[in-house]
């Protein structure tokens, strides 16, 4: 064991320089996988688009698209029932692992996620890309580190930046994928993970733009800055997105609840009803299938009147609770920016009918709410910002969308909205200990389990219990030890008289069995006051 500590230490103090040629080398990877997912899903999308345009009108054609649309629910079913970790989103799988609670194999997940998130586009489910692509990134970079035999540590290192790196090659979007990575999925900050992170995000998106091009994701023009006597405005809206947020948190929670009540519930049925449901709406109103950019596309060329935006939010947001509920391997990320366009496009309409707000700043108005629907859900309001300006290659917003994302993240706090991965995470969470409780995890589980040690670092918030008091004065979590304190730059060995002080990073080690645990325990402790 002390072989094992010594060996994992030393290496830690390489970190920085390791790391940056790890983080190269995981973003290169991810970055190619995530581009080969954005090709499949652009053909998927062209192909839905092919078939609903032949069976129109055919009543046999049509029958024989639902039929084609339960073999695909089978097909994906078969998928999640093999790789339970594929279901939903992803991102709470990703944050789960990286925080050490929960376990995913990469040559498993990789396959079965591509090909489950194919399929759901295909059958024209409300899912993104989004989730997938980081879920599918982190696991490139995990595989990375089990063909370097990297430790576990640095694993979680190599999976963050594998994360960035996908959400970067997906929206063409390397800052955000930075501050993402950092911000909801490690938690943590440090320079060395900073530089390797941003290593990876750039080297994903250059890979992915040089091949696919470097437009924006969204491509609509604002001719004109949010004047300020309009501002107003938006704190109204941030304050209507931080409700609807809040609101649409508890219909997704809800959505995956009622999914799982019928007895005859299982992976394959509740894929049914959404596949069948995806082919109703096929036939009534296309425009809400897939993730759905063409709404943007429709709704800031003026194509679209308040009442049919309204309606198209409507029937959105229920299909993608229904499409997301029902477990199905695909994001929630670009369906809910959709969704906060529509929010946005309904109140600047509305404004000009009612408070004579000039109808060239209704596209302003869209590109706001997407930054605040997302931040009242995900609870991220710098990488909402960020992404937003990236997604639109428009940063003359800064200002305005600081302005909403702020009001948007307090009014969803007020209400006591928990995010939403972190909801995911807990129920999958839960889930997991149920199927140990009843011994069905077994095969994730292994014998080996929690043989290597892990490095975590957490940073001493002010006002909190370890603030002003010595390291023999805290009764520190069973299995941790305290190995590293750094303080303005300069390392320290810490000491049962060295007195901690706020802005002090540590840096701990656990067996790995224990990383989630000790996480949640130091987290408690740099965070939370007297």
């Amino acid at each position: 064991m002390k072989k094992d500590t010594s060996h994992t230490l030393k290496r830690a103090q390489r970190f920085p320089v390791i790391l940056i040629g790890e983080g190269l080398l995981a973003g290169a990877v991810s970055g190619l996988i995530v581009m080969l997912y954005r090709i499949a899903l652009t053909f998927a999308g062209q192909w839905l688009n092919k078939i609903l345009e032949y069976i129109n009108g055919h009543p046999f054609r049509i029958l024989g698209w639902f039929a084609v649309l339960l073999l695909l629910a089978v097909l994906v079913g078969r998928l999640v029932k093999w790789e339970p970790m594929i279901s939903g989103s992803g991102i709470p799988q990703v944050e789960g692992e990286v925080l050490g609670k929960l376990s995913q194999n990469w040559k498993r997940v990789l396959p079965a996620k591509f090909a489950g998130g194919f399929l759901c586009l295909l059958g024209g489910l409300s899912l993104g890309r989004e989730g997938p692509s980081i879920q599918l990134g982190a696991m490139g970079g995990q595989g990375v580190s089990r063909l370097l035999d990297r430790g576990k540590t640095e694993e979680r290192y190599l999976m963050t930046c594998g994360a960035s790196a996908g959400l970067a090659a997906a929206f063409h979007a390397p800052l955000a994928g930075v501050m993402f990575a950092l911000e909801e999925i490690h938690k943590g900050f440090s320079v060395s993970l900073l530089i390797s992170v941003m290593t990876a995000s750039v080297t994903a998106d250059y890979i992915c733009s040089h091949i696919m091009g470097i437009d924006p994701v969204f491509q609509f023009e604002l001719e004109h800055v949010l004047p300020q006597n309009y501002y107003w405005m938006l704190l109204i809206l941030g304050v209507i997105l931080g409700f609807l947020g809040a609101f649409y948190n508890k219909v997704m929670i809800k959505a995956q609840e009622l999914y799982k009540k019928p007895k005859f519930s299982n992976e394959t049925t509740r894929l049914v009803i959404a596949f069948l449901a995806a082919g109703v709406l096929g036939l009534l109103m296309p425009s809400v299938l897939g993730s759905g950019g063409d709404l943007i596309v429709s709704l800031t060329d003026g194509e679209m009147m308040l009442q049919l935006v309204i309606l198209t939010f409507v029937v959105k947001f229920l299909f993608s609770a229904v499409s997301f509920g029902s477990g199905a391997p695909g994001g929630i990320f670009f369906p809910l920016l959709i969704l906060g366009a529509l929010i946005g496009g309904a109140f600047a309409m509305a404004g000009v009918e009612l408070f004579g707000l000039n109808p060239v700043y209704i596209n302003n108005f869209v590109l706001l709410a997407m930054a605040g629907f997302f931040t009242a859900i995900v609870r991220a309001p710098i990488t909402g910002i960020i992404l937003l300006f990236e997604m639109s290659g428009s940063v003359s917003q800064m200002l305005s969308l600081a302005v909403v994302s702020v009001v948007a993240y307090i009014t969803a706090t007020l209400l006591k909205s928990e995010p939403i991965y972190e909801s995911l995470l807990n129920r999958l969470l839960d889930g997991q200990k149920k199927e140990n409780e009843s011994g069905e995890n077994s095969r994730r589980q292994g014998a080996g389990a929690g043989r290597q040690k892990v490095l975590s670092e957490f940073v001493i918030m002010s006002g909190s219990v370890l603030e002003d008091r010595t390291v023999m004065e805290i009764h520190w979590p069973n299995n941790c030890l305290l190995v590293a304190l750094e303080r303005d730059g300069k390392e320290m060995i810490p000491r049962g008289k060295t007195r901690l002080m706020a802005g002090d990073r540590l840096t701990v080690m656990t067996d790995e069995r224990d990383a989630g645990y000790i996480h949640d325990k130091l987290e408690n402790l740099c965070y939370t006051s007297f």
